[in-house]
């Protein structure tokens, strides 16, 4: 007789279906799993035999295979216990082989039979809901993949918990999804001195999703703003939330199964390597870029980041997705991500200041920003210069808009694109648009036609910064309540990308 029960492999954010077979047959006692399992899985074997021990359950003197189907697709990680350990039960014959075979299960054994949190739950979710089948997974991953709603979640504490369910003597609740969590913590854009250009490039770039460059002195504030950009984007729809949480759950982020509506704020390190920023290393996991999904991902000191780590940015910040290819796999994962980076302006910082440059002022500065190749400077909409800040300002009263006011114009800015682009599927907001879209949406006027071919002529405007300055004249228009984009909205866009830092 072999017994039959679900599980999942991952592959990016997909969970593939993974059948596991059991056979019990006369033979030498042997425990053995085949399919193409690596080293977790195939320990699995010793904490199922340990895990019905303290059941009280002994392995018959028998020959037991357990097969990983479709065999040439690579098993990992420890959430394979549950499923082989239920396929053995069934095959057992002490849980009904039906039930198990109605199973999508994952979950990490330990020895006293206990189950252990595994991550990926909510896509595993997923995948059952395909399949028509129900989920099993552990207590402490319940909440999390009840978020689905399209199948049957029930989360035990231990492989106890799992007989008494499945022989009726102790049925077990479906588990209820975790809370919605919202970040208090966001900071207001008041508490920043000064800085009202920054603060309104802030404002659009969080509008239209475009893409930043701030440059400035240490210390004028490029971090303190950044911070701030989570508190004036608007929450994350629930489709959206879903997405990013998909992402989140592969990498063990979901706190105690609660889904957040708050946007990703995510902020690496210079010293970085390529796989934590694009994602990869052994089993190809989500990098700080798929993390950053439907959120911001703030790149502080960005020529300090190795030339490599920058230049893997170029396609993914174009496509809204990242392919990771390896030897063994080749992951896709979503990310359509905000890109904020702030820079001084050289390797000082202290090149606008001649009492505190260095002697190799003003070439230093060309030398450090160089760091930063042309084609990557090009794919920001906007670049603004952030001066330092007054030491008689800071003792001034706060300010300009709070980031509630801010945030109320970014959202009703935000609607209106999400109406525009209702029945385009590839495009959701300005930065998205292209081609006739683009052109349909932000076609110039005779006068900003005008004034877009002498920026042209004088200053080099590539074919990729017109659409971009289209773009964030788009945004602009939008946030004034326009129609149509005028000379105004135009003359701004340009002021953001004609800057001195990387023309064109």
């Amino acid at each position: 007789m072999v017994s039959h029960a679900y599980t999942v492999a991952f592959e990016g954010v997909s969970a593939r279906t993974v059948e596991v077979q059991c056979a019990v047959a006369p033979g030498l006692p042997a425990f053995a799993i085949v399919g193409l399992p690596d080293k977790a899985v195939s320990e699995a074997r010793e904490r199922v035999r340990a895990a019905l021990n303290a059941l009280s359950i002994a392995l018959p003197a028998k020959r037991i295979t357990v097969n990983l189907s479709p065999a040439d697709l690579p098993k990992e990680g420890s959430h394979f216990d549950l499923p082989i350990a239920l396929a053995l039960l069934a095959a057992l014959e002490i849980i009904p082989d039906d039930a198990a075979a109605g199973t999508t299960a994952l979950g990490e054994l330990s020895l006293d039979g206990d189950l252990v949190a595994v991550n990926g739950a909510l896509p595993a979710a997923m995948a059952a809901a395909r399949e028509d089948r129900m989920l099993l997974c552990p207590r402490a991953c319940g909440a999390e993949a009840a978020w689905v709603g399209a199948t049957q979640v029930i989360a035990p504490r231990g492989l106890g918990d799992v007989v008494r369910h499945f022989t009726g003597q102790t049925p077990l609740a479906p588990a209820e999804p975790g809370e919605v969590t919202q970040d208090a913590s966001a900071r207001c854009l008041r508490d920043v001195k000064g800085q009202e250009r920054a603060k309104r490039a802030l404002e659009i770039a969080a509008a239209g999703r475009h893409h930043l460059m701030m440059v400035g002195s240490p210390g004028s504030g490029k971090s303190m703003l950044a911070a701030r950009l989570p508190g004036i984007l608007p929450d994350l729809t629930a489709a959206e939330a879903l997405d990013t949480s998909m992402i989140h759950s592969l990498a063990g982020l979901l706190d105690a199964g609660g889904i957040s509506r708050t946007r990703p704020f995510r902020e690496p390190h210079h010293t970085a390597s390529m796989a934590a920023i694009v994602g990869g290393g052994r089993s190809a996991r989500p990098g700080e870029i798929s993390l950053a999904h439907n959120g911001v991902l703030f790149m502080d000191e960005f020529p300090e980041f190795p030339r490599t780590v920058l230049e893997t940015l170029r396609q993914p910040i174009e496509t809204g997705e990242v392919m990771i290819a390896r030897a063994n796999a080749h992951v896709t994962y979503p990310c359509r991500f905000l890109l904020v980076a702030a820079a001084n302006p050289c390797k000082c910082g202290h090149l606008g200041d001649a009492g505190r440059a260095c002697s190799r002022a003003p070439g230093c500065g060309a030398d450090y920003m160089g760091r930063i190749s042309g084609p990557l400077m090009d794919r920001f909409d906007m670049r603004i210069e952030v001066p330092p800040v007054a030491f008689s300002d800071l003792g001034l009263p706060a300010a300009g808009d709070a980031s509630v006011t801010v945030a109320a114009r970014v959202a009703d800015a935000r609607a209106c694109q999400q109406a525009r682009f209702a029945d385009q599927p590839s495009a959701h907001l300005n930065a998205d648009a292209e081609g006739a879209m683009l052109e349909e949406i932000a076609t110039p006027d005779t006068e900003g036609r005008a004034l877009l071919a002498r920026a042209a002529d004088r200053f080099g405007l590539t074919a990729r910064g017109y659409h971009r300055v289209l773009r964030v004249a788009r945004t602009i228009a939008d946030l004034d309540g326009a129609d149509a984009v005028a000379l105004p909205h135009l003359a701004e866009a340009l002021s953001y990308r004609l800057t001195g830092l990387g023309d064109g």
